[in-house]
Formats: C-alpha cells, structure tokens, sequence
C-alpha cells in the first residue's frame, strides 16, 4: 500500500455508509415516518420508501466497494475498486444533496458537502 491517505479514506466511506445503510435496514418504519414528513412538500412526498430503498441500495454498494477497495489496495496495491467505491459514493452523496435541496434543508445539504469533498478527494487519488 503506497499511499495511506487513500486507505483511510476508504475506511471513512464504508464506515460512512455502512453505518448509514444499517440504521435504514433496521430502522426502516422511522426512518420512512421521518422522511415523509421532511418530503411533505415536495414531488417526492407519495414516494418516500421507494426512494429511500433505492438510496439504502446505493449506499450499502458504496460502503462493500469501499472495503473491498480497502483490501485490494492492502493486498496488492490496486485502486481499481477503491476509485468505483469513490465514485458511487460520491454519486451518492450527491443524490442525497438533492433530495435535501429539494426539501429546502439547506443545513442537511451543507452538511452532505462535508462528506462529499473526501469522497472527490477519493476519486483523484484513486484514479
């Protein structure tokens, strides 16, 4: 492994997502009953646990191709799927951001921005 900033940022998204896709799985009914409400006033209020199903998707493939990146790059020093880790996350993230524009929480979509600029930290060194 050449380079330990890119480990450790692998290890931030999968905790990042995992940690963010466990709590949709076993929280779903609150999760669904929160969002609901936060989407109330937006083209997404009829379609909550559609959307949240596809963002658990997207984030428990993000969170395993981070640590699959992880170990890739441990083992052999390959980046291959640490950079798609990367960019799934980053795409994301970015669907999250959306959604939290669209609900006009501005705070929720500043703070996605925290996590999106090492997720295209990511993408760089991982190119």
């Amino acid at each position: 492994m050449n380079n330990p900033a890119s480990f450790l940022i692998l290890l931030f998204l999968a905790l990042t997502f995992l940690q963010s896709g466990y709590d949709k799985l076993f929280y779903w009914n609150d999760n669904v009953s929160w969002l609901k409400e936060h989407f109330s006033k937006t083209i997404l209020k009829n379609h909550v646990p559609l959307a949240l199903g596809k963002i658990l998707v997207l984030e428990l493939a993000s969170g395993i191709l981070a640590i699959v990146g992880m170990v890739q790059l441990v083992l052999n020093g390959d980046r291959e799927y640490g950079f798609y880790a990367a960019i799934l996350s980053s795409l994301t993230l970015l669907a999250l951001l959306f959604g939290q524009r669209l609900a006009k929480d501005y705070d929720g979509a500043r703070t996605i921005v925290i996590y999106f600029i090492p997720a295209v930290l990511a993408v760089f060194w991982l190119n």
